[in-house]
């Protein structure tokens, strides 16, 4: 293998096979490897500039997937089913979809990660949770996921190594926008996981990684390609995130939407979501009717069902269980509450969620980099939504700060964010849907 070689025939626009890119990957990750940082670097640019083809996309996940170990959910009694989101701005749908699934009999055993710039991270809302541990082996992922159905933690450093390397230098390097390395970094750790259906919610829009629906389709059709090739039932949903899904953007107030969304009936833009990535799973995994399925999801909803699973996986992972009766009580609470009072009548028109997302990290409650703190106390609670009308002087949201400066500074901004004018309309949610 001359790495040379191979950097040239990818800058020329050729094509590495399964072999090649195992040996190249496997030389950059050895110790004294024959693959230098800078001959990485150069590789993944040029497969950036020239693009990578669906074979190399797939062998590329291949070469991630055996960089480390799998989980085995054979022995589970099934179905089994994994949820990925590829980022947004107010998405707790793990919280809701994976006990909504395993409250009607699926089991969701879900590797997630952390927040990082204007994006929520899952682990993050639940280490929000007073006493929540995401941090689990393999055998109680196992029992917990037999016994309640779903288990939320996070992905050891055993699991895939080669993407944790891989991505690491993309972020450096200037080379993360590439439809084929976004597919096998997120389908290798999918596979990784061991569930037999997967289904993937891809955001498209100002707040998305993907900035046009087109781009999220190309996106979730390469690897939805990928997970079926590999024997799993996978299904992509493309999903608006022009404007924030969810009210509450902050990591405790995520939490409060999710219990307080599965204490109510299953309605508005963030249940509309939640129901959607669960039908979709529900049906893949069990052959089932895609109608047969949601009725079967809104039962065990409006029921309970799904919140006493909930509160069984808190328990069950340390964490106080009594936030699924008063989540606003048990949460952290941010010592400055300010309401925003809308500057004028008629409909909103415009709530940009990239901006406000940027807005309730700059409040503490995301990060810069993967090492920074996050405060689960603070962010923006929205009460309106694109589409609503209003009054001069209603209330469109809350800001929950640690400082008077910073709660004062905030409100500025939303008020400037929020466009008001005569045509609202409410946004759109599931874009597309896609199946092979």
């Amino acid at each position: 293998m001359n790495p040379v070689e191979l950097i040239t025939r990818k800058r020329d626009g050729g094509e590495l096979d399964l072999d090649e890119l195992r040996a190249f990957v496997s030389g950059y990750l050895a110790e004294d490897g024959t693959v230098m940082e800078g001959q990485m670097g150069a590789f993944l640019m040029a497969g950036v500039l020239k693009g990578f083809t669906l074979a190399e996309a797939r062998a590329l996940t291949t070469v991630l997937l055996e960089s480390g170990d799998r989980l085995d959910l054979s022995d589970l009694r099934g179905p089994t089913i994994d949820k990925h989101s590829t980022g947004g701005v107010g998405d707790g749908t793990t919280l809701v979809v994976a006990p909504l699934l395993a409250a009607a009999g699926a089991q969701v055993v879900k590797l997630s990660g952390r927040g990082l710039g204007h994006t929520g991270g899952t682990l993050d809302k639940l280490e929000a949770i007073p006493g929540f541990s995401v941090q689990l082996v393999g055998e109680a992922i196992m029992a917990q996921a037999e016994a309640i159905g779903c288990v939320v933690a996070a992905q050891t450093g055993d699991l895939v190594p080669a993407d944790k390397a891989l991505y690491a230098l993309r972020d450096v390097t200037a080379t993360v926008e590439s439809t084929a390395l976004i597919a096998s970094s997120v389908m290798s750790k999918k596979l990784a996981s061991g569930a037999g259906t997967i289904v993937l919610d891809v955001k498209a829009g100002d707040g998305a990684f993907m900035g046009t629906v087109e781009e999220a389709a190309a996106l979730a059709e390469l690897c939805v390609a990928i997970g079926n090739d590999a024997g799993r039932r996978t299904r992509a949903l493309v999903t608006d995130m022009n404007t924030p899904l969810g009210s509450g953007i902050g990591n405790g107030l995520e939490v409060i939407e999710v219990v307080e969304t599965l204490r109510t009936a299953p309605e508005g833009r963030f249940a509309e979501v939640c129901l959607a990535l669960a039908t979709t799973g529900l049906s893949a995994a069990t052959g089932v009717d895609p109608a047969d399925a949601h009725e079967r999801l809104v039962g065990v909803w409006e029921s309970g069902d799904a919140l006493e699973t909930l509160r069984r996986m808190i328990d069950a992972q340390g964490g106080d269980p009594a936030v699924c009766d008063r989540p606003r009580e048990v949460m952290p609470a941010a010592p400055v509450v300010v309401e925003v009072p809308a500057p004028s009548t008629g409909s909103v028109t415009r709530l940009p969620a990239k901006a406000v997302g940027l807005l309730s990290m700059s409040l503490g409650a995301g990060r810069q980099r993967k090492d920074d703190d996050v405060d689960p106390a603070v962010g923006i609670e929205l009460l309106v939504a694109e589409g609503d009308a209003i009054e001069a002087g209603q209330p469109l949201a809350t800001v929950h700060a640690r400082t008077t400066d910073a709660a004062e500074a905030a409100v500025a901004r939303l008020t400037a964010l929020v466009e008001v004018g005569e045509d609202g309309q409410a946004a759109p949610t599931v874009l597309r849907t896609i199946e092979a």
